[in-house]
């Protein structure tokens, strides 16, 4: 038996979250096309034939900006401290900097084993993907660089391989039947947000946060779950509600789906755009969204 965790990390909107998914087969990250969409560390449990694989889907590696910014790099540093296995991400389709061959090589020296992954190779032409590995094949403490497409799913296989190769003996840290550590409350919440930032477009950069303030199973079974959405200024909030609630009306609609397939049951679900000036630079209000220090 082999198990063990694993950091996923790199620059923001390079597929973590979506690798996270495909190697547990389950919804664990949301994504989006935005950068920074994952803001906590996320676990993703993958149970195979005598291993399992704990897989910590990080934030952005980026340059804090506000105190939201802080924690999410804070999360960073707090995931890859003692863990079994690296994964380092970049992408096909864009060049690699400074900032990644100075990770890279910081990660490559650390002994820890360690996959460099080029992914979105679906984007380029062989020759672009060719030249990244060229660029980094000499670097002595890269156990594999794996070229894969994690949204088509091609080579996430060869991942699973080289992480049952690279895991130390060890017994399961958790059940077999459970395939992340958070609750459905953290999950719901995910949810909202995700959808928000999918219709929202670039309409409200990213200051968007989702309280959850009601989970309640009634006797018939139907889940009651009240959420605030969260946005910094007034000017937010009729975009987030939209022309006649239009919008936050879709975000719902579509919120309330993947939540029923969550938690296998129907579910009532309202939400209530809120105006919280800043509030990514309150440290008030980022504890009670689940980014404070006890959640690093």
């Amino acid at each position: 038996m082999r198990s063990g965790f694993v950091a996923v990390t790199g620059k923001p909107n390079v597929g973590k979250s979506t690798l996270t998914n495909a190697l547990v087969g389950e919804k664990v990250s949301i994504t989006s096309s935005k950068p920074q969409t994952t803001r906590n560390r996320i676990i993703g449990i993958v149970n195979g034939d005598g291993y399992q694989a704990v897989l910590v889907d990080t934030p952005g590696i980026h340059r804090p900006r506000n105190k939201l910014s802080e924690f999410m790099m804070k999360s960073v540093d707090a995931a890859t401290e003692g863990v079994d296995v690296m994964i380092y991400m970049i992408s096909a389709d864009k060049r690699p900097d400074d900032r990644d061959d100075a990770v890279i090589a910081r990660y490559a020296a650390a002994k820890t084993p360690f996959l460099l992954v080029v992914n979105k190779c679906d984007r380029v032409e062989e020759k672009d993907i060719f030249s990244l590995i060229e660029r980094y094949k000499d670097i002595d403490g890269i156990d594999a660089i794996i070229p894969i497409s994690a949204l088509k799913g091609k080579g996430v296989d060869e991942i699973s391989s080289m992480l049952v190769r690279l895991l130390p003996e060890g017994e399961r840290y958790y059940s077999e039947d459970l395939y992340t550590d958070r609750s459905e409350r953290f999950m719901v919440s995910e949810i909202v947000r995700e959808k928000a930032l999918r219709f929202l477009g670039d309409e409200v950069p990213y200051g968007i946060g989702v309280a959850v303030n009601k989970f309640e199973e009634r006797n018939d079974g139907l889940v009651e779950i009240d959420c605030d959405v969260i946005c910094e200024k007034q000017a937010h909030k009729a975009i987030v509600i939209g022309k006649g609630g239009e919008k936050i009306k879709k975000i719902s609609t579509e919120a309330r789906r993947d939540i029923e397939s969550l938690l296998g049951t129907r579910v009532f679900l309202n939400l209530y755009v809120r105006v919280k000036q800043d509030w990514r630079d309150s440290g008030t209000v980022l504890g009670d969204l689940g980014y404070g220090k006890k959640n690093i």
